[in-house]
């Protein structure tokens, strides 16, 4: 069902969205049933998913000259290179794309406004939630009794940032199917053109881009485990960074 879009254009939609985002997730932290928590979950973020199409669409029937913007977001170490994978995958998810610069330890998400607000946010309860899972492992050592901790780290959240991926992909087309019975032909161009708009902004910042390759790690009990907390992850935004 299409969303009134006075209510959308006025702001006043964004705040209920968010509102409706952290009800759902209060419930989903307060249920002892993992099924029912993940559909809470699941919900929330086609919630948020429908809300950048209501958005998008509602430029183009306007005319809206709107245009892709660019952010940069400074990646803490340690484990630099996997904390960057996880927001470059929820980019993706999210119509965005992301530009590492690793020798500033910075990386550069293209997109639209409301997509961008979503990855932002959401990397940071991701990112959080990752952590605090990491920390209950502890210490990790192998059968000889040498640490692993490190290793097993890395692949962790290589893993997490993988499994992530995928289900915040998932979410997104779930709700980019469910539109499309509703909107028809009409919802496609709209994203073939903000698609577009987002490559020409990346080819003029970064005219020699080249491939980047990406690593999920060494350390397969780390890798397995990671995409194991991102199974029971969260996928409701909570705070913007540097909130």
């Amino acid at each position: 069902m299409n969303r009134d879009s006075d209510e959308v254009e006025s702001g006043v939609a964004h705040d209920n969205v968010l509102r409706k985002v952290r009800a759902l997730l209060a419930k989903a932290e307060s249920t002892n049933f993992g099924e029912e928590a993940e559909s809470l979950n699941a919900k929330a973020q086609e919630l948020m998913a429908r809300y950048a199409i209501d958005v998008a669409m509602l430029d183009a029937k306007s005319g809206s000259s709107s245009s892709a913007i660019r952010v940069e977001i400074i990646i803490e170490n340690p484990y630099w290179s996997a904390k960057a994978s996880l927001l470059s995958r929820i980019a993706e998810a999210n119509r965005c794309r992301s530009i590492w610069d690793t020798s500033r330890r910075i990386v550069t998400v293209f997109g639209f406004e409301v997509d961008i607000e979503h990855v932002d946010v959401l990397f940071t309860s991701l990112l959080v939630q990752a952590s605090a899972a990491l920390a209950r492992h502890g210490s990790v050592r192998d059968t000889f009794g040498s640490s692993r901790t490190r290793s097993f780290r890395k692949s962790f959240l290589e893993g997490f940032a993988i499994r992530i991926g995928e289900r915040l992909r998932e979410a997104s087309e779930s709700a980019m199917q469910d539109e499309h019975q509703v909107r028809g032909e009409s919802l496609l161009p709209v994203f073939v053109a903000r698609k577009a708009e987002v490559d020409r902004a990346v080819e003029v910042a970064f005219p020699y881009l080249g491939a980047v390759s990406r690593s999920i790690g060494t350390n397969f009990a780390g890798y397995s485990a990671g995409r194991a907390a991102a199974d029971s992850a969260r996928l409701a935004p909570q705070a913007r960074i540097g909130a």
